[in-house]
């Protein structure tokens, strides 16, 4: 892969909490409590908390019935994120985005609403990088080089997206720009899965 908005830190977790899910429910465990109960670190406990909590982990539907819920969180150049999503799949077997619940924590909060805005954009463009972001090559050449065939999101493919920033007044505030992303695809992938039992680990998950 080369560079991206996270750089190597978006595919890396992508992968690693996919595995991460994978391993609870082959174990039969909750997504939310095995990651909880192997976790040290308190900033990356205290935004998985804050995120399960606005999105009503606990009293999610544990059935597979076209609708499910993934959960996804990681750190990077000094912040914290924990993702939720909860996706639908139609008739036609294609995943919809319902609701996204995002948890940020960058150290002390200077800029309310720039913070805000660095995070849903960063949030926005996980779910292309997410869904249907791709570059098509026959024989060295691009396809898709123009964005009339680059699919990227529509207001119709954005969620509502509810963000929870904790606000640490007592750490030096790290920056907004990149690591929001990284938690998006994989709660994305592990809520598809809680919803069809299918389990995808390519990149982008639509075509898949």
């Amino acid at each position: 892969v080369g560079s991206y908005r996270g750089l190597a830190a978006t595919a890396n977790h992508f992968v690693r909490e996919t595995h991460i899910d994978e391993v609870a429910a082959a174990l039969g465990v909750d997504p939310l409590q095995i990651r909880l109960k192997n976790l040290s670190d308190a900033r990356q406990r205290a935004v998985l908390t804050a995120a399960a909590e606005r999105a009503g982990w606990s009293n999610r539907p544990r059935r597979r019935d076209a609708a499910g819920y993934g959960i996804a969180c990681g750190f990077e150049k000094g912040s914290y994120v924990a993702t939720v999503a909860e996706v639908a799949i139609d008739a036609k077997r294609v995943p919809r985005i319902v609701r996204l619940v995002i948890a940020y924590e960058c150290g002390a909060i200077v800029n309310p609403d720039g913070l805000r805005n660095q995070v849903e954009g960063a949030i926005v463009q996980g779910i292309g990088g997410a869904l249907f972001e791709q570059i098509d090559f026959e024989s060295g050449r691009i396809l898709n080089g123009k964005f009339e065939t680059y699919r990227v999101p529509r207001f119709t493919d954005i969620p509502p997206i509810e963000l929870v920033l904790l606000d640490r007044t007592d750490l030096p505030p790290a920056g907004a720009g990149e690591t929001p992303i990284i938690a998006v695809a994989p709660a994305i992938g592990n809520a598809i899965f809680a919803a069809s039992g299918v389990r995808l680990r390519s990149l982008p998950l639509i075509p898949n």
